[in-house]
């Protein structure tokens, strides 16, 4: 949703939004279709498996739609020449670096879903030449259920909040994002590789929510302490900053 409203700022670009419902990327016959359909010079492929708990549990979906059917995607963009622009995750890194991650920085994923991640990066640079990776991290926007929305809709009923702050890295906003690969692609850019983007600032979660609970003048209302006794079933990156180290758009 968010590249459909922005979408509408950039006149000299055409688009074809597809959904899961128009695009199965699961199925080669779909995505084929879907190339075959239209004269792209690009293919953004925003989808992905992102529910880190349930990947622990049933690997092979993660893999499916997160490895496999990339693997397709790119086939597809070799055969019909098109650029790939591929959003990734910091769930490719172990958060055992201090300071922050380069995109030279080896992966090593210590989870199910930063597995199936890598899976799908390391596809698409054995088939493309013509790609964008992009790493990003803690997404939000205005839609869906993301942290954001979740600590503004707990704050309505809730008086206190426990988060935790046994992890770190940048949030950011989906409509940044957006606007970056976007700009990317007006800039007619042929630096082909990883890069990453977030909106540069480290916190916990813990800092996240008291942030978003001033932005929406909800702190008087409600406090946020730290949760002492956080437990999940997946491991998860302690410290997981991505460092911008390309200097193109300022990625």
């Amino acid at each position: 949703k968010c590249v459909q409203k922005i979408a509408n700022n950039y006149d000299s670009l055409d688009f074809k939004f597809m959904d899961s419902k128009g695009l199965d990327i699961t199925n080669p016959k779909s995505i084929n279709s879907a190339f075959e359909s239209g004269n792209f010079d690009y293919c953004i492929n925003c989808a992905a498996y992102t529910n880190v708990e349930q990947a622990e549990k049933t690997p092979n979906i993660a893999f499916e739609v997160n490895a496999y059917a990339v693997k397709q995607l790119a086939i597809q963009c070799i055969k019909h020449n098109v650029v790939l622009i591929h959003i990734s995750t910091d769930y490719v890194f172990d958060g055992k670096k201090e300071g922050g991650y380069l995109t030279t920085d080896l992966p090593n994923p210590i989870n199910q879903y930063g597995m199936s991640k890598l899976a799908g990066e390391n596809f698409i640079r054995e088939i493309l030449d013509k790609y964008y990776i992009i790493r990003t991290s803690w997404l939000y926007s205005e839609y869906g259920n993301n942290f954001y929305n979740t600590i503004v809709n707990k704050a309505k009923t809730e008086s206190v909040l426990y988060i935790t702050d046994e992890q770190t890295g940048c949030p950011t906003n989906a409509n940044n994002l957006v606007k970056y690969v976007l700009n990317l692609i007006i800039s007619q850019n042929t630096e082909y590789g990883i890069y990453h983007f977030t909106d540069g600032k480290a916190m916990t979660w813990y800092d996240f929510a008291k942030e978003i609970l001033r932005e929406t003048n909800l702190d008087e209302k409600v406090r946020v302490e730290k949760a002492k006794n956080y437990c999940t079933f997946a491991k998860r990156p302690k410290t997981s900053i991505l460092k911008h180290n390309k200097n193109s758009l300022n990625g």
